[in-house]
């Protein structure tokens, strides 16, 4: 069997866990809302048309902040079209995904959905089709208490208490020839820069995220954030990043390694902002927002026929998840755990449907995919500080990633009441691996409470409507603590999870 080494030190603490690291996404793109989130005549609806199964889920997968209304949809969107009595609101054409906007949901709705959620809210403006008006009308509406019109317009529609958003995203991905009001990087530094300053101008305390990269690929990447920063650094809390994977061609070793390549795009973007600050003299440090970022199947969509057809909520981008898939995402997290120091919010994308952790059916039930589960486990059990873990692993060369680990591994320490979770994923695709953990800096001996790995002799195995939990995390076989060193086997091509007490 194959062998992999670690030494955790409790004092090498990288960051806090940020619970906005747990963040998900609702856009109103294919089914997300309509028929995801909210159906009325669902048998299991509430008073407000939400199916309560997906609360109940949205709930159990951990999801902490939720970011909307989109995505490229934003950068049409009309935010009045969705307040006010239902009978009054327009519908809409909607360019970026072709379809029929009914606006039968919108702010006023989606802040009631979210309350009954338990999760905050993140809010992104329209910078392609609109700009600084339209920010400060919405804000006003969102956040201002009373005694002004957008105020009190909300007041009318029945939400008589501001909702207190505090992380507005200024656009979409507007380095995006496909995005409707795309943006050079000059044009859009300006303009994001002047949103802010009128949004800090009515409300000084705001947490504002600025558009990075929609891709570590794109040709314009790192140019793109510093022209931006160049001009909103001082205004800005935030830069975004977005990025999706795939396995391309059946290169699974490559796609098993994709955290190598959020690794690489996390630590460039973040390079390149502190190269801004250094060059203005600024003692601020710019964070990340890695707001979109998922296993897509991008290129089948990409591959299909352009509808010619005006529908509402038609079923698009509907992935359906395998146990690699599931491995991946697994390990994403412990991408974006590892940089807790600077990412310290992000959304996997989406929610629910489009190319999400829970699927539902109209007027039927809803279930977990694969990649929920890791999602949830890692959301349940990462609390206090994430630690510094240095590896000794075997490697293997991918064609896509360069030389990448076999095994990948972050931890996290709640000194508080002891708890210890190794996060791990064997990116192996025939052999298990021996993880051996060093654990006698946090002195005594510790004691293992949990252990959870998500694998299947079939990489394939999905969840689906007839065999929701064909594909869930089991206790884990090989996993034991002798004194001061645990050791576990990590499957071929696995995702585990093991927490341990460690003594205080």
């Amino acid at each position: 069997m194959r062998v992999a080494s670690c030494v955790l030190d409790p004092a090498a603490v990288v960051a806090p866990v940020s619970r906005r690291t747990f963040g998900s996404f609702v856009e109103h793109l294919g089914r997300c809302v309509y028929t995801g989130i909210y159906e009325p005549g669902h048998p299991l609806a509430d008073e407000d048309g939400f199916r309560t199964d997906v609360l109940a889920l949205t709930r159990e997968l951990g999801v902490t902040m939720v970011r909307y209304p989109g995505g490229n949809f934003v950068s049409g969107y009309r935010w009045e079209d969705g307040i006010g009595p239902r009978e009054r609101r327009p519908r809409r054409r909607e360019l970026a995904w072709h379809s029929v906007e009914t606006n039968e949901f919108g702010i006023d709705e989606f802040a009631r959905w979210a309350g009954k959620a338990e999760v905050e809210m993140m809010y992104a403006v329209n910078l392609g089709t609109r700009g600084v008006q339209e920010a400060l009308d919405v804000h006003e509406y969102t956040n201002h208490p009373e005694g002004t019109a957008f105020a009190e317009l909300r007041r009318s529609n029945g939400a008589k208490q501001p909702y207190g958003i505090r992380l507005w995203c200024l656009g979409n991905e507007m380095d995006g020839p496909w995005q409707i009001g795309h943006k050079t990087a000059q044009e859009y530094g300006l303009l994001a820069a002047a949103t802010a300053r009128a949004l800090r101008a009515a409300e000084p305390g705001l947490e504002l995220v600025a558009c990075g990269s929609s891709s570590s690929a794109m040709p314009t990447f790192g140019t793109w954030e510093a022209t931006v920063l160049e001009h909103a650094y001082d205004v800005v809390d935030y830069v975004s990043c977005h990025a999706y994977y795939e396995e391309h061609g059946g290169d699974l070793g490559s796609f098993l390694a994709s955290a190598v390549d959020m690794d690489h795009f996390v630590e460039s973007v973040v390079a390149t902002a502190d190269s801004v600050g250094a060059r203005l003299r600024s003692k601020k440090k710019i964070n990340i927002s890695f707001d979109e970022w998922n296993v897509w199947y991008l290129s089948r969509f990409q591959s299909q026929e352009p509808a010619t057809e005006w529908s509402v909520a038609p079923r698009v981008i509907e992935d359906e998840y395998t146990v690699a898939d599931a491995v991946v995402v697994g390990n994403l997290l412990i991408s974006l755990l590892r940089h807790s120091d600077r990412v310290t919010a992000a959304c996997q994308a989406q929610l629910v449907n489009v190319i999400a952790p829970i699927r539902s059916e109209p007027g039927g039930p809803a279930w977990r995919q694969t990649i929920f589960h890791p999602f949830a486990k890692t959301a349940a059990l990462a609390r206090g500080s994430v630690l510094r873990t240095r590896l000794d692993s075997p490697t293997y060369a991918t064609d896509r990633h360069g030389e990448a680990s076999v095994v990948d591994a972050v931890a996290t320490h709640d000194e508080e009441i002891g708890d210890l979770v190794v996060f791990a994923v064997n990116r192996d695709q025939t052999e298990s691996v021996e993880l051996t953990v060093d654990l006698h800096l946090f002195g005594g001996e510790p004691r293992l409470a949990e252990a959870w790995t998500l694998t299947d002799d079939d990489l394939r195995a999905t969840n689906t409507q007839e065999r929701p939990d064909r594909v869930v995390p089991r206790p884990t076989a090989g996993a034991s603590v002798d004194g001061a060193t645990l050791k576990v086997v990590l499957p071929r091509v696995s995702w585990s999870a093991i927490r341990l007490v460690a003594p205080r």
